[in-house]
């Protein structure tokens, strides 16, 4: 066992001295190491230094490329999609609350007066949020269009973390495909459009029209399920009104 000596301290007895001789050669030994890990990572630098900077010089590049342009190209572009993107809006928001309703549903979608309609929008100004944002107001008016493959297919093409707006995408593909007597794809959407954010505006109506066509489909202790969650998680919403009436019919065909 080794033993701390004192500054100075020379060994006596042949253990000692035995000892002291280990203890310096570790020392070396270890010291001699590091300078061997020390050359040989220098000597490493030295040999491939062109080819490390060469990969610095390219990390820069990409990180100064790609902020340039999110500043200089990305911005701009997504302005002037906005921009443009002005009066389609003004379409289908006018469609949703007026009276001309296909009309106006046209035009949001192909436009007018020398406007972007979101078609043109979707295709001048591919891969930006606006862009993104035409495929759900262009399915959404080719549903209430009735050209529910075209619904399907723009719907299909949103992407979206919003809280409202993507549960609604969802759940007009499932509008879409219960329109096309293609109840099973129906409940698929409207199951996923329920289940994507718990709000009290698209999760009871989802749950309401998953029950519905479960109904149809003659799944009726899934339509049970999905009409008792709204009366115990929704009591407030418009669609737990009546919900007792469906409890009792999904009941009564439940026990069957």
């Amino acid at each position: 066992m080794a033993t701390y000596n004192k500054r100075g301290y020379k060994p006596k007895t042949k253990e000692e001295k035995i000892e002291d001789v280990e203890q310096h050669s570790t020392t070396a030994e270890v010291f001699n190491t590091l300078d061997e890990s020390a050359s040989k990572t220098e000597a490493f630098v030295e040999k491939n230094q062109k080819y490390i900077f060469i990969l610095v010089g390219i990390v820069a590049v990409v990180v100064l490329g790609y902020l340039g342009y999110n500043e200089f190209v990305s911005k701009p572009k997504q302005v002037t999609a906005m921009n443009d993107m002005f009066q389609a809006q003004k379409y289908f928001n006018d469609a949703v609350n007026g009276t001309a309703k296909d009309s106006l549903y046209t035009l949001a979608l192909k436009g007018g007066e020398g406007k972007f309609g979101m078609l043109d929008i979707i295709k001048e100004h591919s891969g930006t949020p606006s862009a993104n944002l035409a495929n759900y107001y262009a399915g959404t008016a080719y549903l209430h269009l009735k050209d529910y493959k075209n619904a399907i297919e723009h719907l299909s093409d949103f992407k979206s973390e919003d809280e409202i707006l993507a549960p609604l995408a969802k759940g007009n593909i499932g509008d879409a495909f219960a329109q096309l007597n293609q109840s099973e794809d129906a409940l698929d959407y409207y199951e996923q459009a329920a289940e994507l954010r718990n709000n009290e505006y698209t999760t009871p109506m989802y749950l309401y029209k998953a029950g519905i066509i479960a109904l149809d489909l003659g799944k009726a202790d899934k339509a049970l399920t999905y009409f008792n969650k709204i009366k115990d998680e929704f009591p407030n919403s418009s669609e737990a009104t009546s919900i007792e009436v469906f409890i009792g019919k999904a009941q009564v065909l439940t026990n069957k």
